[in-house]
C-alpha cells in the first residue's frame, strides 16, 4: 500500500503503467510477511535448532509468491465486483483501468505457480504435508474476495489475516527449521497475528463508505468508524500485552516495549478522527509498527 492517493480522471495525472503494478503489489505492506517469518525463525534458533539458509530461502519465495499473488487476485476480484471503482486510497489496477482483468488474474496465478513450486521443495526435503499448507493459502488466498461468495466481504477478514499471518506463517517457518512447533511458537504468533489485524483495520476504516456501497461487509463496517478505532486501538494494545506476556520464559523480549513510540502517531491519527486518504499514514506508520515491533521480538525470542 502506498501514501499516494488514488488518482480519478481530470483531477490528477495516473501513474505510470509500471508504476501501477508496483502499488498493485502493495509491496509497504510486505512487514505482514516479513515479520513473521522472522519470528518463526527466531522461535527456532531460540531452541538451539541451527537455522538453515536451504530452508529459510524456499519459505521466503513460498510466502511472498502466496502473499503479493494473494493481492493481485484480489485486485482482479474487487475490481470485476466493482468494490475500487471509487478508491479513497493507493491505485488498484482493474479498478484504475491500468490493466485488464485478466492481466492481473494471470499475474496472481504465475505468482501462486512460484509459490506452489517453492512449497513442493519444502515437502520434498522437509515434510510431505507442507503441500497441505500450499493448498490451504491458496485456497484461502482466492476466496478472500473471490468466488461466489468471498469470506473477506462477509466480516472474517480478519479472522483470515489472524491466522494466516500470525499463527500458520510463525508456527509453520519455525516447524520447517525445527520440524516441530513449541508452544513458544503459538504464542508468539498472537501479536503478530493482532497487528497484522491492526494493519488491515486502517484500510478497512479507510474504506467504509466504499466497501458499505460495494455490498463489502467488513469488521469495520459492521462496528463503524467511531468503534473501528477502538478496536484499531485494543489489538495494538493486546500486541504488547500478549509479547510482554512471555517475558517470564523469554525475558529479552521486553525489548518489543520500544516499540511503543511507533505506535504513537498511528494511533494519533485513527483516534484523533482521520478520515479518507488522510489514513493512508496511519496505515503506512502501522507497517512501520509491525516491522520495528517483528525485529525486536524476533531479537529477544533468539537470544
Amino acid at each position: 500500500m502506498s501514501g499516494e492517493a488514488a488518482t480519478r480522471p481530470g483531477t490528477a495525472k495516473r501513474p505510470s503503467v509500471v508504476r501501477a503494478w508496483l502499488l498493485g503489489a502493495r509491496l509497504k505492506t510486505l512487514p505482514v510477511t516479513l515479520a513473521p517469518i522472522a519470528v518463526g525463525t527466531a522461535v527456532a534458533a531460540g531452541a538451539g535448532g541451527p537455522v538453515q539458509a536451504w530452508r529459510t530461502a524456499p519459505t521466503l519465495v513460498f510466502a511472498l509468491g502466496f502473499v503479493l499473488g494473494t493481492n493481485f487476485l484480489n485486485d482482479y476480484s474487487d475490481g470485476i465486483r466493482g468494490a475500487d471503482d471509487h478508491r479513497v486510497g493507493p491505485v488498484r489496477l482493474v479498478g484504475s483501468g491500468q490493466a485488464s482483468p485478466g492481466q492481473v488474474l494471470r499475474f496472481g496465478l504465475v505468482l501462486y505457480g512460484v509459490a506452489t513450486a517453492a512449497g513442493l521443495v519444502m515437502a520434498v526435503t522437509v515434510s510431505w504435508w507442507l503441500l497441505a499448507l500450499a493448498a490451504l493459502c491458496a485456497l484461502g488466498g482466492w476466496f478472500y474476495t473471490g468466488g461466489s461468495r468471498p469470506y473477506g466481504y462477509h466480516s472474517l477478514g480478519d479472522v483470515s489475516i489472524f491466522v494466516f499471518h500470525g499463527v500458520i506463517a510463525v508456527c509453520a517457518t519455525t516447524y520447517i527449521q525445527l520440524e516441530r512447533v513449541p508452544a513458544l511458537a503459538v504464542g508468539a504468533s498472537v501479536p503478530i497475528g493482532l497487528l497484522a489485524c491492526a494493519l488491515l483495520t486502517t484500510n478497512n476504516l479507510r474504506d467504509i463508505p466504499t466497501d458499505t456501497e460495494a455490498g463489502k461487509i467488513t469488521i469495520a463496517v459492521r462496528l463503524g468508524a467511531r468503534r473501528t478505532r477502538i478496536y484499531y486501538a485494543l489489538l495494538v494494545a493486546a500486541a504488547f500485552a500478549v509479547a510482554l506476556s512471555l517475558a517470564p520464559g523469554r525475558p529479552a523480549v521486553l525489548l518489543v516495549a520500544a516499540a511503543a513510540p511507533v505506535a504513537v502517531r498511528p494511533l494519533r491519527l485513527v483516534l484523533g478522527g482521520a478520515r479518507g486518504g488522510d489514513l493512508v499514514p496511519a496505515l503506512e506508520h502501522t507497517c512501520w509498527l509491525l516491522l520495528a515491533f517483528g525485529a525486536l521480538l524476533s531479537t529477544g525470542l533468539a537470544l
